[in-house]
Parts: structure tokens; sequence; C-alpha cells
């Protein structure tokens, strides 16, 4: 599989690209080269643990939307036991750009929500990019009260660049859509996982990130609006993400020191889309002890948890003219 790599990362694929032409000659001509090829991949490790241990916010920013990153999918398709897919908002129409169904995780029934980008150009236009539309929402609703209903755990994939703009979806009631998510998981009355696992960007990712417990993959971003969409409201251009990345704090570092993110996921070396199994087996395990956890409280005290964690979100002083 090719890698894909980021502009940062060109010495890494240098590096590797050597490694890949000692393999070919050392099969083509029968030579041993293991003892080379060893000692140029524990280079390359600490070459890449070199490059990561110092990225800027637009780096990890662009690791976050790597087109070869695990999206809800790939995630799903290893951790999430008998899944079943639900669709449909029962309003309008499904909406591919949500996930939404009931599966086992670690043995335990939950329901599962996420977004999902698509792979190839076909699967991209189908799910519009991980951009959901009204009915998404609406689905997604539907699926939490039904694992409310059932006394499910809610576990939600964070990753789009934000809800879908577009003049259908303003029709059919966009902002209402997500004002009522938001209002749905504040209520529920069943311990709510959420994890940011590429791009969690404005009132599209927080349609369905209202939670008891957020955890964060190690490179993935998180905010209001998109490096791009900020640089252009400031500095009326979009060549200033980087700028806009940097002042944003949206990184797991960043959020993490404000008390935005509960526990941060450590990925492999290079990414969680260097290996997927690694990836997913490190998410297993924390939304398995997040669960643990929040199960094991009373309702009444979860709620109220969750209403103060909400509430210490934001905060604000009043200053005397």
């Amino acid at each position: 599989m090719s890698l894909d790599y980021l502009e940062f990362e060109k010495p890494i694929a240098e590096l590797e690209e050597k490694i890949l032409e000692l393999q070919r000659v050392s099969d083509d001509r029968s030579m041993n080269f293991d003892g080379e090829i060893e000692t140029m991949r524990l280079k390359n490790q600490e070459l890449t643990a070199e490059i990561f241990s110092k990225l800027t916010p637009w780096q990890i920013t662009q690791i976050a939307r790597h087109p070869l990153r695990p999206y809800t999918l790939d995630y799903v398709e290893r951790i999430v036991t008998e899944f079943q897919e639900l669709h449909g908002d029962r309003m309008y129409s499904d909406d591919p750009a949500i996930v939404a169904g009931l599966g086992h995780i670690k043995g335990r029934p939950v329901a599962v929500i996420g977004h999902q980008k698509g792979r190839d150009t076909r699967e991209r236009t189908r799910r519009n990019f991980g951009m959901p539309r009204p009915e998404g929402y609406r689905k997604a609703q539907r699926v939490m009260q039904l694992a409310s209903r059932f006394g499910l755990p809610v576990v939600t994939f964070i990753d789009t660049a934000g809800a879908y703009p577009g003049v259908g979806a303003e029709e059919r009631g966009q902002s209402e859509a997500i004002a009522r998510s938001l209002e749905v998981m504040a209520s529920l009355e069943t311990p709510v996982v959420s994890v940011v696992i590429g791009e969690g960007g404005s009132g599209g990712a927080l349609a369905i990130g209202v939670c008891d417990h957020l955890l964060m993959m190690e490179y993935a971003v998180y905010s209001v609006i998109s490096p791009e969409g900020c640089a252009s409201i400031l500095w009326k251009s979009a060549e200033k993400a980087s700028d806009a990345a940097e002042a944003m704090k949206m990184t797991t570092g960043e959020l993490s020191e404000q008390g935005l993110v509960d526990e941060v996921i450590k990925e492999p070396l290079g990414g969680a889309h260097r290996n997927y199994d690694e990836a997913a087996a490190a998410v297993e395990d924390h939304i398995d002890r997040a669960l643990s956890k929040l199960l094991g409280s009373p309702k009444e005290t979860m709620l109220e948890n969750r209403y103060r964690r909400l509430m210490a979100l934001g905060r604000y002083e009043l200053k005397s003219a």
C-alpha cells in the first residue's frame, strides 16, 4: 500500500525507498542484505520518531486529513462485532455521511455512530466527503434514542470537516438538526463515549460529540472552524492556514491543557494509517475502560457529571466599564 507521504515526510520516504531497493536487489541477485536492511529500518524508525516529535499544528492537521487514515468503518470492522447498520431518518432519506448501527465492543452491546468520508472518488461523492446533511444527524438521533430506550451505551467516531453547507441542507433545517442533536445527547440516559479519530470540524463534529468521556487520537484535531476558514476570515487568505492552526489551539496537547479532552490515544509510529490493527486495538481498549467506568455509576450521577462537564467547557468574566 502506497503511504502517500506528506511534504514533511520526504526524508522518511527517501529512506524507505532505499530499503525497498535493497530488498529488490537481494531478491533478484540471491544476495543477502538482511543486516543492512535491518540497520536502515532501525534508522528509519529513529528518523520517523524524531520528525513526529516536532510536528507543528498545521502538520498534525495534514495527518488528521490523511487520505489513508482509518475511518469509522475501518474501526467498526476491527472492534465492533455483529454490527448491524441502520439507515434513514424516517423523515426524508438516508445520509451515507453518517454511519449508525448496533453491535458489540468486547462483548458489550453498544450503539455506534460516526462520520464516514470515503476512499475513492465514487465513495467520497456518495458520502459527501463525510459532511452530513440534516437527515444524517436525524438518523443519528434516532439511533441514540433507540440506545437510550434499551439501555445501550453510545460510542461515536468524529471525523468531518463540518456539516454540509449546501442550499438543500439549509432548506431541510441543518442548524435545527445540529441543535437537536446537541439537545438529545445532553439528555441521553445512557453513557456516551466519543472518539475524535481524524478531523473534528465545527458543529458538524460537535453534533455527535456531546459526551461523558472524550477520547482523541494523538494526531487528530478538533476546532470550531477549519484553519483555512479561520485564515480566510482573519487574514482574507486561506494561504495563512498554518498560522491559523497555530493560533487555534486545536491539537491534542493544547486541548488537553484546556481540559477539553479526557484522554489521548497514542497512535502507531508515523500515524494511525501506518497500522490500522494497532490503532484499532488502542481505541478499543480506551473505549472499553471508559464504558466500564461510566456504567459503574448511577444514572443520576452520570447525568450530573455530564452537566458539570459541559458547563465547565466555557468560562467568561464580567468586567466593569
